[in-house]
Parts: C-alpha cells; sequence; structure tokens
C-alpha cells in the first residue's frame, strides 16, 4: 500500500501539476476533495478528488489489477457517488503503476446489459517519460515510464531531483521516486543513485515509517487476542478468524476489552456482526 499512497501523497500535493498532465488545464485554482464518499461510505486511500473550476479529476492509482471489487464497477460507483454530490463534468483516470498482462489493465469500460461507463486508463510502463521528466512533481512516476534503458532513465530521474532547489521539497521527492522505484529496480541501485539519508529526513518516509510501526503493533495484538479467544470460546473458525485479522488496531483494542465478557463463540459472532454494521466499507 505504500506505492499507492506516495501517488496519493503527490496528486494531493501537486494537484496542478497533474491536472497539466492530465487535462491539460493551466487552472490553479483546484481544491483536493474529501475521499469518503456519501450513502454507504467507501473510501480507499489510492483514490484523489480533484475539483477543478466546473470538474473533478478522479484519480485511481494500482499497483496491481487485484481489487474485491471489480476495477471496472469500481469507477461507476465512484462515478455516480461523485454525480450525486456535486453533479458536474467527472474525468476519471485510472493508473496501473506496475506492468501486467492481465485483461484488466486494458479495459476501458464497465459493462452490464444496458449500462456503459467509460473511464481513461494510463499504464504508466507505456507513457512517454519526457514530459515525467520536466516536472519534479512527476519525477516518481517517470521511474515506472518506457525505456529501453531504465537504469539510465532512473539515473536522469536522480539527476533531475538534484536539482530541486527547495530542501524540504527535494528530500519529498526524493522519497516518493525511491518508493516507486522499488517496483521495477533493485535496492542497491536505487541507493547508489539516491542518499538515504534525505529520503529518512522527508515527511513521506516518516509516514511510512509510522505506518510499519502500527502494523508491528498490530500484529502483536492480533496475537493476543487470538490467544485470548480460543481460551475463552475454544477453537475459531477460520472464517472469523479471518475478520478479526481485518480490524484496525483501535477495534482489536475495544475487542481485547469486550472478549472479558464472552462465554461461547455465539457472543464473538455477534460482537462482530455489529461492528461490521457500523464499519465502512474498504476497497483495495
Amino acid at each position: 500500500m505504500s506505492y499507492d499512497n506516495t501517488c496519493k501523497y503527490l496528486a494531493e500535493k501537486y494537484p496542478g501539476d497533474f491536472a497539466r498532465w492530465l487535462l491539460a488545464s493551466d487552472t490553479s485554482d483546484i481544491q483536493v476533495l474529501k475521499t469518503e464518499l456519501n450513502l454507504e461510505p467507501i473510501r480507499a486511500d489510492s483514490v484523489t478528488f480533484l475539483q477543478i473550476a466546473n470538474q473533478i479529476l478522479h484519480l485511481e492509482f494500482q499497483t496491481t489489477p487485484k481489487s474485491k471489487t471489480p476495477l471496472d464497477f469500481r469507477m461507476l460507483d465512484y462515478y455516480t457517488r461523485l454525480k450525486r454530490e456535486y453533479w458536474c463534468d467527472i474525468e476519471q483516470v485510472l493508473i496501473f503503476l506496475q506492468p501486467t498482462s492481465s485483461e484488466i489493465v486494458f479495459n476501458t469500460q464497465y459493462v452490464d446489459k444496458k449500462t456503459r461507463h467509460e473511464y481513461r486508463v494510463i499504464r504508466l510502463w507505456e507513457e512517454d517519460p519526457t514530459p515525467l521528466l520536466a516536472n519534479p512533481a512527476l519525477l516518481p512516476l517517470a521511474t515506472l515510464a518506457r525505456t529501453d534503458s531504465p537504469a539510465d532513465l532512473l539515473t536522469q530521474v536522480a539527476v533531475n531531483v538534484d536539482m530541486i532547489e527547495e530542501t524540504d521539497e527535494r528530500q519529498n521527492i526524493s522519497a516518493c521516486v525511491q518508493v516507486l522505484a522499488g517496483l521495477r529496480f533493485d535496492k542497491s541501485l536505487i541507493t547508489q543513485l539516491f542518499r538515504e539519508e534525505i529520503m529518512q529526513e522527508s515527511v513521506i518516509y516518516q509516514d511510512i515509517l509510522q505506518k510499519g510501526e502500527e502494523r508491528g503493533k498490530k500484529q502483536e495484538a492480533l496475537q493476543l487476542i487470538l490467544r485470548l479467544l480460543t481460551r475463552r470460546v475454544s477453537a475459531i473458525e477460520p472464517e472469523i478468524e479471518q475478520q478479526i485479522r481485518t480490524l484496525p488496531i483501535t477495534q482489536l483494542e475495544d475487542l481485547a476489552e469486550a472478549l472479558l465478557d464472552f462465554s461461547n463463540q455465539s457472543d464473538l459472532v455477534n460482537y462482530l456482526g455489529n461492528i461490521s454494521l457500523t464499519q465502512p466499507n474498504q476497497e483495495d
């Protein structure tokens, strides 16, 4: 998910640059919209909505075509929700980061009997790197662009990063470059071209580090709770265990307290059922 989060950070930090790249729009009057849409709430870290004049640019970044809900239907779903809430023109761009032969990355529409919905698809590995290299905000994406010599391309990206004058911006762009370059290049080449201390000082690196620490804490909490539940309600069905593993750390902490009152597995099932009624849907 760090790859998707990195792209989301770039799109929200530099919305004008993404609008100029994808819409040929030169306006600076751009608002980053919330990523939760009403009705049944849906969220996805890789989704960015940019409101430009009377238009919304919806960006969806995908490392792989795998998704719990089919991507073509998700694009339709987002479109109808955005249209209902803002009632303006909507341009949707689905950007795939990593090469794949999956048919999904070549699909540009959702079709179901009399329903047809179209959207744009960008496969970064087919994109000309020239416009991406020319814009500091898009340099991280340039690492994944079309080239006959990937090492030379990464070297050019590193040179362009070093030319960024403002220190904080250079550190953050460098960190984003290194994260996305990890999808294509060996770590040894990345560390050879980029100074590690610059990445460590960047806000995006700190965010990734924090998420890593949170995952470690969650794993510890999961192990303890599963042991306690096994002693409290005996063996846990695999489906129930999987549901527990998807809970965020705050809900795991609540479960750790609630399980003290459980006397059988039905209590656990009922508790998890109540959580699912109030928990927003998550998309990969």
